[in-house]
């Protein structure tokens, strides 16, 4: 089952119906679209920077408020860096970035079994990692780009979810979200020996190679952390969406030589 693609009064924006079919969540992948006197923009930009001193973005972030429900000040936001870092949100966290100036920063993941507080990861091709635990009510979100997927970022989240909450891998659903796909992540030897020296058994599942360049297929690599941990296949929902292929309802980096705005993931327990 794909990813659910969703026309409101004001956004274009994605959700997954296994996380949607639970009722424990409210949720959604943003796309560049938003609609203004009957006309679609292709302007929707949550990028955190400046958030506080952008007018037009501080009021995208009201549109999605209103969209999905969820209060402004619920929204938590984190500063990535393309590491590995796991942040356990608590209830002091909740509003980071956006009602507060102090956003969580240094992070590439977020977890929390606390209720009410919308965990918030941006993106331009990288791969959003969306985790639920129905059982334990938990959830976790991830921004793994390839030097986040090389360091497993999604395996290690679903691992500290295990640590903090109990979590189980066979009882999570897991969507991997629109970015940029295999038809167009195209990389160098140097890129390629990474996922090889990190993936020595599978890399060729998800690695092609092509007059000395390599196309790496980072849905699959993130996929197959999540297999190897015990989560199953059918629990894991891809969206199977590239954001270069389709730059005009999706940001993206590569597409646009890195002059581009940021989409944004959300998850939230209810």
């Amino acid at each position: 089952m794909d990813f659910k693609k969703n026309v409101g009064k004001d956004l274009v924006y994605y959700t997954i119906p296994s996380f949607e079919n639970t009722g424990l969540v409210k949720h959604c992948f943003t796309s560049r679209l938003f609609f203004k006197e009957k006309a679609v923009n292709e302007n929707f930009d949550l990028n955190p920077k400046d958030i506080n001193d952008n007018i037009n973005r501080y009021d995208n972030y009201k549109k999605l408020s209103a969209a999905l429900d969820i209060p402004i000040e619920n929204f938590t936001l984190s500063d990535q860096i393309h590491g590995d870092n796991i942040y356990v949100v608590k209830e002091n966290d909740k509003g980071k970035g956006l009602s507060s100036k102090v956003i969580i920063h240094g992070t590439d993941a977020m977890i929390t079994n606390e209720r009410n507080i919308a965990l918030t990861t941006f993106y331009a091709d990288c791969v959003p990692l969306y985790i639920l635990d129905p059982i334990k009510k938990a959830i976790g979100l991830a921004h793994s780009g390839w030097k986040g997927t090389v360091k497993k970022i999604g395996a290690k989240t679903l691992r500290k979810m295990s640590d903090e909450y109990g979590t189980n891998p066979s009882d999570c659903l897991i969507g991997i979200g629109p970015s940029i796909g295999q038809c167009c992540f195209e990389t160098g030897p140097e890129v390629f020996e990474k996922f090889k020296a990190h993936y020595p058994d599978s890399f060729s599942d998800f690695v092609k190679e092509r007059h000395e360049r390599y196309y790496i297929d980072l849905w699959s690599a993130n996929k197959a952390q999540f297999i190897k941990l015990g989560v199953p296949q059918n629990n894991i929902t891809v969206s199977c969406l590239c954001t270069l292929c389709n730059k005009d309802v999706f940001f993206s980096y590569r597409g646009e030589s890195g002059n581009t705005g940021r989409m944004a993931a959300v998850l939230m327990l209810l």
